[in-house]
């Protein structure tokens, strides 16, 4: 076999090596960001019209997001907190439109103080995908409903579930520590990043419904929950 022949031969074997750990190493990152963003990454899939934009806007946010200064809130400050959640829930049943309203300025209040900006719904969604991305939905969805009760266009029930919607987002950035964003080139194998601490007591896991205060009267999960139905019952419905 002439020189020329091996030649040839060992640069398609090469080439075809190199393609292969191409590959690999695409999807190891697309199960990276899929675990990382949740259900935030089929969104972004839906809106760039394919997964190669998605991944390439997810993987923007992540160095983005490396920019913050993200801290941890003082247990003094996250207790603060929770009592005036406690209090927004109670004013639910006179006035839910205003306690919604209530709701979103202190989930902003709380980013805030997180290290979050907190101007422009789209951009903190962005911020807060990357590290409460199965947890973003609920802010989405209660966003959405706080709008239309803006225009008088939202029902208690509506309102009710944009309660519980925030709080989910609420509870997180309380309970969750400050984390940083893998390497854009993290593989399967690479250094994983510390694993979030448990949730304290009563924080709902997320994308789940959390439950609600103790003494609130804001209704909490529904269905096959006995402490949601005690509730739904104080909650006027529309």
């Amino acid at each position: 076999m002439s020189t020329a022949i091996m030649v040839v031969i060992a640069v398609v074997i090469i080439a075809a090596l190199a393609a292969v750990a191409f590959l690999a190493w695409r999807q190891a990152r697309t199960r990276r960001l899929k675990r990382r963003f949740g259900p935030e990454y089929e969104r972004a899939v839906r809106e760039h019209g394919g997964r190669a934009a998605a991944e390439r806007e997810l993987l923007g946010r992540e160095q983005r997001h490396q920019e913050l200064e993200l801290r941890d809130l003082d247990p003094r400050r996250r207790e603060q907190y929770r009592e005036q959640w406690v209090r927004v829930q109670e004013r639910f049943v006179d006035a839910p439109e205003s306690a919604v309203e209530q709701a979103d300025g202190l989930v902003t209040v709380v980013m805030g103080e997180r290290g979050y900006p907190t101007h422009g719904f789209e951009e903190k969604a962005a911020h807060l995908s990357v590290e409460h991305g199965r947890t973003l939905d609920h802010y989405r969805r209660g966003h959405d409903i706080s709008g239309r009760a803006a225009d008088k266009q939202a029902s208690t029930e509506e309102l009710r579930q944009a309660m519980v919607h925030y709080r989910a987002l609420f509870e997180e950035l309380l309970s969750v520590p400050v984390q940083r964003p893998a390497p854009e080139d993290a593989g399967e194998d690479a250094p994983r990043a510390p694993a979030a601490r448990e949730p304290e007591a009563g924080a709902p896991e997320a994308g789940a419904e959390p439950a609600p205060e103790a003494g609130a009267r804001v209704p909490g999960p529904r269905e096959g929950d006995r402490a949601g139905d005690r509730d739904d019952e104080q909650t006027p419905r529309s």
